[in-house]
């Protein structure tokens, strides 16, 4: 099934902003807004331009070229471990989509590619479907994928709006998940229609859950970044690891001000379009405060150049998801094709430094920064 754009629009994903049709529509049921919003993202960050004008921040790094690595580059290993589990290489599918059927195509396909390369995974959030049980199994890629490092996903926020244990618990049994991801997303709650803005005494409820919840909790951002103070804060509520997700990819005020209907939150969403902190600077910020702590670097990064610089900065795993997104709305062969683009470019990284393995990236004087 091939899902070019003009298929997208056309006839899976519809093109009125949902906010016309549900989220300004109080007779609409919460569950049939939260699935429609989730095929709005998809279609808007597949076919509208939402992403930062600014960078990630990793342009102001280079590499460190040597002319005689004295290895054999097929000696260089990617293996990488994460939360206990071995990876073929440290590169994490983000968290996406989930709650229609071209979403359940999407994770079937990110799934099937994760298990075949050994990569982790995340779904997107999982509300749609504890208030839709029916599209829960748009998110059960467990059955395709058995051994991959897999992330189920509810926003934190939620906490405050009547989620508690049970349904963190069931998102993550929904998926057989090996962590929970808490995203944080005020900036995109804000701008969003009608969004869940009350972030009040959220951090003693995060402390709580992570001291309940039987698997690690995984604190994320949606693009804006986590800085070194509020990583601090996570780490000592309980967090076992942080997705710094930050500012330089997609743009999440541009992807609700492209959907809303009321002419003040697609203002607001123009202008925070590039809000936030650069993927590079949170990277550098987390590790000062915690040098032992798992991180994931995600925010921007669109090769393997920019996987590795990441790595090297001292991230644990680099997580990807528009090129996946893209990929994956086209074919799992496009899928196979760019993971193999990924490995090649992070193994001649590695190559082209005397490298061999991901860790040796952060020798001293093989990243410098020029900027």
């Amino acid at each position: 099934m091939n899902l070019s754009s003009h298929s997208l629009s056309s006839s899976v994903v519809p093109e009125t902003p949902v906010s016309d049709r549900t989220e300004n529509n109080p007779a609409v049921p919460q569950a049939a807004a939260t699935q429609t919003r989730k095929a709005d993202h998809l279609r808007v960050c597949l076919e509208e331009d939402v992403q930062f004008q600014q960078t990630t921040g990793l342009e102001r790094y280079r590499f460190t070229h040597c002319c005689l690595p004295e290895l054999d580059r097929r000696d260089i290993d990617l293996t990488s471990h994460f939360f206990g589990k071995t990876l073929g290489a440290p590169l994490l599918i983000s968290s996406m989509t989930g709650g229609t059927e071209l979403a359940r195509l999407i994770n079937f396909r990110l799934a099937a590619v994760a298990q075949q390369y050994g990569l982790a995974m995340g779904v997107g959030s999982q509300r749609v479907a504890i208030e839709n049980p029916q599209v829960a199994a748009t998110f059960s890629v467990r059955s395709i994928a058995p051994d991959i490092l897999l992330f189920a996903n509810l926003g934190a926020v939620q906490l405050n709006y009547d989620y508690g244990l049970a349904e963190c618990q069931h998102a993550v049994d929904l998926l057989e998940a090996d962590a929970l991801v808490l995203h944080l997303n005020p900036l995109q709650e804000a701008v969003q229609t009608r969004g869940d803005t009350n972030f009040h005494g959220l951090l003693d409820k995060i402390s709580k859950l992570c001291q309940q919840l039987p698997v690690p909790v995984i604190a994320k951002e949606v693009g804006n970044g986590i800085s070194g103070i509020m990583a601090q804060r996570l780490i000592e509520a309980g967090v076992s690891a942080i997705d710094v997700a930050g500012a330089g990819g997609t743009s999440w005020a541009r992807v609700e001000s492209e959907r809303a209907a009321d002419p003040l939150q697609r203002r607001l969403g123009q202008t925070f379009a590039n809000w936030g902190i650069p993927t590079a600077d949170c990277i550098t910020a987390v590790r000062q405060v915690a040098p032992t702590m798992p991180l994931i670097a995600s925010g921007g990064l669109r090769n393997g150049l920019d996987a590795a610089k990441a790595i090297a900065l001292g991230a644990d795993l680099a997580g990807l998801a528009l090129p996946f997104l893209q990929a994956a709305a086209e074919s799992e062969a496009a899928l196979q094709t760019l993971v193999e683009i990924l490995v090649a470019e992070m193994t001649t990284v590695l190559f082209c430094t005397s490298s061999m393995t991901c860790s040796d990236l952060r020798h001293d004087g093989v990243l410098q920064r020029i900027g």
